[in-house]
Formats: C-alpha cells, sequence, structure tokens
C-alpha cells in the first residue's frame, strides 16, 4: 500500500482554508443560542461559541501562513497579482477581526467570574446578542476573503503547486506473484 507524502508547506492551504470558513461560521450560532436561553442554561453553548472560534481563529493564522507560503511561487499574471493581494489585505483584516471578537467574547465569558459577581441577563443575553452583530462584519470579512480565494481558483486557475507523486504502483506484479 503506498502512502502518499505530506505535502509540503506551499501547497497546505486548500488543505487548511475549510477549517477557519466552517469554525467561524458556526461560532455565532452558538453565542445566539446561548443569548437565547437562561443564565443557568446558556453557558455550555457560550463555551462551545468560545472554543470554536478559538479554533477558528488560530485556524485562520495558520490558513493565512500557508497562503503567503503559497503566493510566493503562484504563477502570476498582472490580473492575479491584483487578486492575490486583494486577497491578502482581506486576509489580513479578517485575521485582525477575528483575533479582536475571540478576546471580546473571552472577555464576556469571564467578565462576571473575574468581578466575581453573579452571571446576569446582561451578561448572558445582552452582551452576547451586541456580540453576535457585530461579528457579522467579521463574517462579511470572511466570506469576502474567501470570495476572493475562491476567484483565484476558479476564475484564474491558480492551484497549489503539489510535489510529483510516485507513480509506481506499490503492488507486486502479477508475474512476480507466480
Amino acid at each position: 500500500m503506498h502512502i502518499p507524502s505530506m505535502p509540503s508547506w506551499e501547497s497546505l492551504h486548500p488543505l487548511v482554508i475549510h477549517f477557519p470558513i466552517v469554525l467561524l461560521l458556526l461560532s455565532p450560532m452558538f453565542v445566539l443560542v446561548s443569548a437565547l436561553l437562561s443564565p443557568l442554561r446558556s453557558r455550555p453553548y457560550m463555551i462551545v461559541g468560545l472554543v470554536l472560534l478559538t479554533a477558528g481563529t488560530a485556524s485562520l493564522w495558520l490558513a493565512a501562513e500557508t497562503g503567503e507560503a503559497a503566493a510566493e511561487i503562484a504563477d502570476r499574471t498582472q490580473e492575479i497579482n491584483a487578486v492575490i493581494l486583494a486577497h491578502e489585505h482581506l486576509a489580513s483584516q479578517t485575521r485582525l477581526i477575528f483575533s479582536a471578537l475571540t478576546l471580546v467574547l473571552g472577555g464576556i465569558f469571564v467578565l462576571p467570574h473575574f468581578l466575581r459577581r453573579p452571571v446576569t441577563r446582561v451578561h448572558s443575553t445582552i452582551l452576547p446578542l451586541v456580540f453576535v452583530a457585530i461579528y457579522s462584519l467579521g463574517a462579511v470579512a470572511l466570506v469576502n476573503t474567501a470570495h476572493e480565494g475562491g476567484r483565484l481558483v476558479h476564475q484564474f486557475g491558480v492551484h497549489a503547486m503539489m510535489p510529483a507523486q510516485n507513480t509506481v504502483p506499490d503492488r507486486i506484479s502479477e508475474k512476480g506473484a507466480e
């Protein structure tokens, strides 16, 4: 059996980019559900929302790093270069937005415990609802960044450079099996 080799750093971008998109678009749904529940029942949903946001933000940084490496070796025309630059600019903004959102949600979550006060409707409902409203701006930035990346692939045919695969099957030939 042939086990494929690990892709190079430059070719990892298409493999990792979908994680932050999914995680970051799921996170506000859990925060919203937590805001609609009583303060006592909302905590597990807020924890899941925060974990998804943290994992999404971390994977966004990884995706941006692999994207920068892939962009360095991409074949470029003037049009492709313009889209790559727009994609990189949006990705930088998106990283900063979600890094800030992660800190804000973490603050909302720990604020009552840090202040040693019981969780009230302000902490369990109002702040999460305001957060989700602000989060929508981050979601727009994320979608715009993904759209520019999609244009690179689907409009201009830019693909990750993959190393040549071993084309010799890892099987015993029929002659050798006899």
